[in-house]
Protein backbone atom coordinates (compact mmCIF):
# COMPACT_ATOMS: atom_id res chain seq x y z
CA UNK A 1 0.00 0.00 0.00
CA UNK A 2 2.51 2.89 0.91
CA UNK A 3 4.07 2.02 -2.89
CA UNK A 4 0.92 2.72 -4.38
CA UNK A 5 0.27 5.77 -1.91
CA UNK A 6 4.18 7.41 -3.16
CA UNK A 7 2.91 6.67 -7.10
CA UNK A 8 -0.21 8.60 -6.50
CA UNK A 9 1.64 11.67 -5.32
CA UNK A 10 4.14 11.76 -7.27
CA UNK A 11 2.00 11.42 -10.52
CA UNK A 12 -0.52 13.75 -8.26
CA UNK A 13 2.02 16.58 -8.63
CA UNK A 14 3.42 15.92 -11.66
CA UNK A 15 -0.40 16.60 -13.09
CA UNK A 16 0.00 19.84 -11.62
CA UNK A 17 2.81 20.98 -13.40
CA UNK A 18 2.01 19.40 -16.52
CA UNK A 19 -1.03 21.84 -16.01
CA UNK A 20 0.44 24.42 -15.53
CA UNK A 21 2.90 23.89 -18.62
CA UNK A 22 -0.55 23.25 -20.40
CA UNK A 23 -1.61 26.75 -19.52
CA UNK A 24 1.39 28.26 -20.62
CA UNK A 25 1.78 26.72 -24.28
CA UNK A 26 -2.24 27.27 -24.98
CA UNK A 27 -1.88 30.98 -23.91
CA UNK A 28 0.83 31.25 -26.32
CA UNK A 29 -0.70 29.32 -29.22
CA UNK A 30 1.83 26.47 -29.12
CA UNK A 31 0.81 23.41 -30.15
CA UNK A 32 2.39 20.70 -28.59
CA UNK A 33 3.25 16.84 -29.58
CA UNK A 34 4.47 13.95 -27.12
CA UNK A 35 5.67 11.71 -29.14
CA UNK A 36 6.77 8.15 -27.49
CA UNK A 37 7.85 4.46 -28.69
CA UNK A 38 10.15 1.66 -27.69
CA UNK A 39 14.10 2.19 -28.24
CA UNK A 40 14.88 2.44 -31.94
CA UNK A 41 11.39 2.46 -33.59
CA UNK A 42 12.72 5.73 -35.34
CA UNK A 43 11.34 8.84 -33.41
CA UNK A 44 14.07 11.08 -34.13
CA UNK A 45 14.05 10.00 -37.68
CA UNK A 46 10.46 10.70 -37.82
CA UNK A 47 11.15 14.12 -35.62
CA UNK A 48 13.71 14.56 -38.89
CA UNK A 49 11.79 14.26 -41.50
CA UNK A 50 8.99 16.14 -40.15
CA UNK A 51 11.19 19.36 -39.65
CA UNK A 52 12.01 19.04 -43.42
CA UNK A 53 8.58 18.67 -44.58
CA UNK A 54 6.82 21.72 -42.08
CA UNK A 55 10.15 23.75 -41.45
CA UNK A 56 9.13 26.94 -44.23
CA UNK A 57 5.98 27.11 -42.83
CA UNK A 58 5.88 26.40 -39.73
CA UNK A 59 7.85 27.95 -36.28
CA UNK A 60 9.05 24.98 -34.25
CA UNK A 61 11.32 23.66 -31.53
CA UNK A 62 12.99 20.34 -30.14
CA UNK A 63 13.33 19.04 -26.44
CA UNK A 64 14.83 15.85 -26.38
CA UNK A 65 14.62 13.49 -23.73
CA UNK A 66 17.45 10.19 -23.68
CA UNK A 67 18.88 8.55 -20.63
CA UNK A 68 22.67 9.06 -21.84
CA UNK A 69 23.54 11.03 -25.21
CA UNK A 70 22.97 14.08 -26.42
CA UNK A 71 23.04 12.33 -29.81
CA UNK A 72 19.41 12.77 -30.74
CA UNK A 73 19.68 16.21 -29.90
CA UNK A 74 22.73 17.01 -32.24
CA UNK A 75 21.01 15.56 -35.08
CA UNK A 76 17.42 17.74 -34.65
CA UNK A 77 20.93 20.99 -34.22
CA UNK A 78 22.08 20.26 -37.28
CA UNK A 79 18.50 20.79 -39.34
CA UNK A 80 18.68 24.36 -37.79
CA UNK A 81 15.70 24.20 -35.31
CA UNK A 82 16.53 25.46 -31.93
CA UNK A 83 16.46 22.37 -29.32
CA UNK A 84 17.31 20.97 -25.64
CA UNK A 85 18.46 18.14 -24.33
CA UNK A 86 17.20 16.69 -21.55
CA UNK A 87 19.61 13.42 -19.89
CA UNK A 88 17.71 11.65 -17.45
CA UNK A 89 20.86 9.95 -16.47
CA UNK A 90 18.72 6.40 -16.47
CA UNK A 91 14.86 7.32 -16.17
CA UNK A 92 12.61 5.75 -18.07
CA UNK A 93 10.62 8.81 -18.96
CA UNK A 94 10.08 12.47 -19.14
CA UNK A 95 8.27 14.41 -16.12
CA UNK A 96 6.37 17.32 -16.35
CA UNK A 97 8.97 19.33 -14.10
CA UNK A 98 11.84 18.72 -16.49
CA UNK A 99 9.65 20.18 -19.53
CA UNK A 100 9.06 23.04 -17.56
CA UNK A 101 12.46 23.76 -16.94
CA UNK A 102 13.36 23.24 -20.48
CA UNK A 103 10.68 25.39 -21.54
CA UNK A 104 12.87 28.64 -20.01
CA UNK A 105 15.80 27.95 -22.50
CA UNK A 106 13.42 28.61 -25.50
CA UNK A 107 12.73 31.65 -26.98
CA UNK A 108 8.57 30.27 -26.98
CA UNK A 109 7.16 33.48 -28.86
CA UNK A 110 8.74 32.50 -31.94
CA UNK A 111 7.60 28.69 -31.51
CA UNK A 112 3.94 27.39 -33.41
CA UNK A 113 4.49 23.50 -32.36
CA UNK A 114 6.65 22.11 -29.98
CA UNK A 115 8.16 18.58 -30.23
CA UNK A 116 8.58 16.64 -27.86
CA UNK A 117 10.89 12.90 -28.27
CA UNK A 118 10.26 11.12 -24.97
CA UNK A 119 12.99 8.69 -23.72
CA UNK A 120 12.16 5.30 -25.75
CA UNK A 121 9.84 3.16 -23.60
CA UNK A 122 6.59 1.76 -23.79
CA UNK A 123 5.55 1.78 -19.76
CA UNK A 124 7.01 4.60 -17.94
CA UNK A 125 6.16 7.75 -20.11
CA UNK A 126 1.99 6.29 -20.28
CA UNK A 127 1.16 7.48 -17.01
CA UNK A 128 2.98 10.99 -17.37
CA UNK A 129 1.61 14.13 -18.37
CA UNK A 130 4.06 16.91 -19.77
CA UNK A 131 1.40 19.18 -20.56
CA UNK A 132 1.08 17.99 -24.50
CA UNK A 133 -1.84 18.71 -26.47
CA UNK A 134 -1.47 14.88 -28.21
CA UNK A 135 0.42 12.02 -26.89
CA UNK A 136 1.68 10.57 -30.60
CA UNK A 137 2.77 6.42 -29.81
CA UNK A 138 5.16 5.07 -32.70
CA UNK A 139 5.92 1.51 -33.22
CA UNK A 140 8.43 -0.28 -35.79
CA UNK A 141 6.59 -3.29 -37.62
CA UNK A 142 9.91 -4.82 -36.92
CA UNK A 143 8.72 -4.67 -33.30
CA UNK A 144 5.83 -7.22 -34.15
CA UNK A 145 2.12 -6.75 -34.32
CA UNK A 146 1.05 -7.54 -30.66
CA UNK A 147 2.61 -4.58 -29.01
CA UNK A 148 -0.97 -2.68 -27.99
CA UNK A 149 -1.82 -5.84 -26.43
CA UNK A 150 1.30 -6.17 -24.52
CA UNK A 151 1.40 -2.16 -23.63
CA UNK A 152 -2.32 -1.19 -23.59
CA UNK A 153 -1.70 1.59 -21.19
CA UNK A 154 0.51 3.71 -23.44
CA UNK A 155 -1.87 3.40 -26.72
CA UNK A 156 -4.90 3.86 -24.10
CA UNK A 157 -3.60 6.78 -23.56
CA UNK A 158 -2.03 8.09 -26.81
CA UNK A 159 -4.44 9.71 -29.42
CA UNK A 160 -2.37 9.09 -32.50
CA UNK A 161 -0.54 5.72 -33.99
CA UNK A 162 2.24 5.65 -36.36
CA UNK A 163 3.23 2.57 -37.63
CA UNK A 164 6.75 3.59 -38.80
CA UNK A 165 9.49 1.19 -41.02
CA UNK A 166 6.56 0.01 -43.11
CA UNK A 167 9.44 0.03 -45.99
CA UNK A 168 10.31 -3.44 -44.23
CA UNK A 169 7.14 -5.06 -44.34
CA UNK A 170 8.87 -7.81 -47.02
CA UNK A 171 11.33 -9.05 -44.78
CA UNK A 172 9.18 -9.34 -41.19
CA UNK A 173 7.03 -11.55 -40.21
CA UNK A 174 4.56 -8.75 -39.18
CA UNK A 175 1.34 -7.18 -40.78
CA UNK A 176 0.43 -3.55 -40.12
CA UNK A 177 -3.14 -4.14 -40.43
CA UNK A 178 -3.27 -6.73 -37.36
CA UNK A 179 -1.30 -3.88 -35.28
CA UNK A 180 -4.08 -1.16 -36.11
CA UNK A 181 -6.60 -3.90 -35.25
CA UNK A 182 -4.69 -4.69 -31.80
CA UNK A 183 -4.53 -0.77 -31.25
CA UNK A 184 -8.22 0.22 -32.27
CA UNK A 185 -9.18 -2.67 -29.90
CA UNK A 186 -7.96 -0.82 -26.90
CA UNK A 187 -8.11 3.11 -28.26
CA UNK A 188 -10.69 3.24 -30.88
CA UNK A 189 -10.25 6.71 -31.12
CA UNK A 190 -6.60 6.35 -32.34
CA UNK A 191 -5.89 8.12 -35.40
CA UNK A 192 -3.34 5.87 -37.54
CA UNK A 193 -0.88 6.69 -40.03
CA UNK A 194 1.86 4.35 -42.00
CA UNK A 195 5.12 6.17 -42.10
CA UNK A 196 8.46 5.03 -43.56
CA UNK A 197 11.21 7.67 -42.95
CA UNK A 198 13.63 5.71 -45.56
CA UNK A 199 11.03 5.72 -48.78
CA UNK A 200 9.15 8.83 -47.49
CA UNK A 201 5.78 7.40 -47.62
CA UNK A 202 2.85 8.81 -44.96
CA UNK A 203 5.25 11.53 -44.10
CA UNK A 204 3.48 13.89 -45.88
CA UNK A 205 0.12 12.50 -44.86
CA UNK A 206 1.45 12.97 -41.18
CA UNK A 207 2.76 16.23 -41.77
CA UNK A 208 -0.49 17.66 -43.17
CA UNK A 209 -2.75 16.78 -40.47
CA UNK A 210 -0.28 17.89 -37.80
CA UNK A 211 -0.54 21.50 -39.81
CA UNK A 212 -4.06 21.27 -39.28
CA UNK A 213 -3.95 20.92 -36.01
CA UNK A 214 -1.69 23.81 -35.73
CA UNK A 215 -4.01 25.97 -37.47
CA UNK A 216 -6.29 24.98 -35.49
CA UNK A 217 -4.86 25.59 -32.17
Amino acid sequence: MAVLTIERKVLEKNDAVAQTNRQLLKSLGIFTLNLVSSPGSGKTSLVEKTIEYIRDRIKMAVIEGDVQTDLDARRVDALGVPVVQIVTHGACHLEAALVRDSLKQLDLSAIELLIIENVGNLVCPAGYDLGEDVKAVLVSITEGDDKPLKYPAMFRNASVLLINKIDLLPYVPASPETLEKNALTINPHLKVFYTSCMSGEGVSEWCRWLENKIKKK
